[in-house]
């Protein structure tokens, strides 16, 4: 038998997950970390943080008596890593929920127009995306911009780390905004703009190809032989998919994390005229559409840390379940960290509208699930027209209520599946078709993906959230002008 690592880097910690050739979870290990927000906007973590943390759990794993035939890995997309010719990091990473860029944003979107940069990426100007950060970094520190050798994803920094090897794969480097998602290159007329040279982006490969093997001097510190191998890996929500078995048109999924995804497969010819984000899939010749909103999983993290600090993640669904739908007339509007899907705003905030003296815990509680529940609906409403396989994944998704709520918000069943490691399982099969375990992904998500359950609507909260959903998109046009005003202030 053998096993397999899916390294999963996420936003506030690692995750490690050993497989066998089945997809059966063997063991896994976690380690945390800490992003720092040096000012409102802002939100930076260190590259050598995400490197301690897979190197930690991978001892702890081998430590264990496994012996690792592959490695693949799964990220947080769109942080920007820049080392210099000595590979030093020349800056801590501006990772994905950064939104200080706004105004290199707005320039890339009038210089390039929104219309020639989606045809070119697949996306119009985001302040989020690599891309504009890496102008901000031109324009605010020039003597680091001049010193860069190269730039890397978070994953593919740790890839470097491990194996030395330069590399990104498709899923990933298209969060970019830098690569002609048409063509499969990184986009000379955007490296241009910047002033950039385009060899100091790595280089591309498919998902599940091999990137490189363990360093010789790593072997011993990490239980690892010299034949280990790391593949290309995914970005973290096409890494997701995978381990959800989401990989056909038609297929689609919902993912509670720190931000919330809705992500289903198009092919090629679908991508002109998408309204949504499209993105390159890990599975070959493949594409995605996504419709992200940013504060899913981070608007219920901070209720509890903000005001619910002595109760557990159960304590709190809990007491949701003592609210009615609606939440007595509350509404929640999750933007934390401003919103990408379907608004586009990095100045929207986090805003409770519709507190009385007669606001309840429960009901502040369940306004926040009930918030990410309509901001899904968002997303879910620009979706091509189709009979979705819906699948339901994340940590949110263990709670059964918010799993209800949102089948309820949307009108659909949604599938809950056994194995509950989401990207890590996604890198797991990557490195298995790598490897000849299975011939393609296709295949790998067949034999191993299991529906553990399905979570049907409530009609009575169907009709609750029909007249709550207005409701929510009426505060948001309310308040936009209010928003880009406060940021100003």
């Amino acid at each position: 038998m053998k096993y397999y690592l899916g390294i999963d880097i996420g936003t506030s910690g690692t995750k490690t997950v050993c497989f066998n050739e089945v997809g059966k979870v063997m063991t896994s290990k976690s380690y945390a970390y800490d992003m720092d927000v040096p000012q409102p906007g802002y939100a930076e973590e260190n590259p050598l943080d995400w490197v301690a943390a897979v190197k930690e759990t991978i001892k702890q794993i081998t430590k264990e008596g496994y012996s690792i035939t592959g490695i693949g890995l799964s990220g947080q997309m769109h942080g920007l890593v820049l080392l210099d010719e000595e590979d030093h990091i020349l800056r801590p990473s501006i990772i994905w929920c950064d939104n200080r860029a706004i105004a290199e944003a707005e320039e890339l979107a009038h210089s390039f127009g929104n219309q020639r940069m989606k045809a070119i990426t697949g996306n119009p100007v985001i302040p989020s995306f690599t891309l504009s950060k890496l102008l901000w970094v031109k324009r605010n520190e020039p003597e680091i911009f001049s010193k860069i050798s190269k730039i890397m994803l978070p994953k593919d920094y740790v890839r470097y780390a491990l194996t030395k090897s330069f590399t990104t794969e498709y899923s990933d480097a298209s969060g970019m905004q830098m690569l002609d998602i048409q063509r499969k290159c990184f986009s000379k007329e955007i490296a241009d703009y910047l002033g950039l040279d385009i060899h100091k982006l790595p280089k591309l490969i498919e998902s599940q190809e091999i990137s490189g093997y363990i360093l010789p001097e790593l072997e011993s510190e990490l239980g690892l032989s010299q034949n280990c191998f790391v593949v290309g890996g995914a970005g973290d929500q096409a890494a997701a998919a995978i381990g959800n078995g989401i990989i056909h048109c038609g297929d689609l999924s919902l993912v509670l994390g720190s931000s919330g995804v809705v992500f289903s497969p198009i092919h090629r010819e679908d991508i002109k005229d998408n309204p949504l984000q499209v993105f390159m899939h890990a599975v070959p010749d493949t594409y995605h559409i996504m419709g992200v909103t940013n504060g899913c999983g981070l608007s219920y993290k901070w209720l509890k840390e903000t005001l619910f600090s002595a109760n557990s993640y159960l304590e709190l669904n809990d007491k949701a379940g003592q609210a009615y739908p609606l939440s007595g007339g509350l509404i929640y509007l999750p933007y934390l960290n401003g919103e990408r899907t379907p608004h586009l705003d990095p100045y929207a905030t986090g805003t409770w509208i519709g507190i009385r003296q007669n606001t309840k815990e429960s009901d502040l509680i369940r306004s926040v699930l009930e918030g990410v529940a309509y901001s899904l609906r968002d997303c879910f409403h620009l979706l091509p027209e189709n009979s979705y396989h819906i699948r339901i994944a994340g940590g949110g998704a263990k709670g059964e209520l918010w799993r209800k709520i949102i089948a309820s918000c949307l009108h659909e069943k949604v599938e809950r599946i056994a194995q509950d490691e989401g990207g890590a399982l996604g890198v797991a099969i990557l490195a298995m078709v790598a490897d000849g375990i299975y011939s393609s992904v296709k295949e790998a998500t067949n034999q191993i993906i299991e529906v553990m359950d399905v979570t049907l609507p409530d009609a009575e909260w169907e009709m609750a959230y029909d007249k709550g959903y207005p409701l929510y998109q009426e505060a948001y046009s309310s308040l936009k002008k209010y928003y880009k005003k406060a940021f100003e202030i």
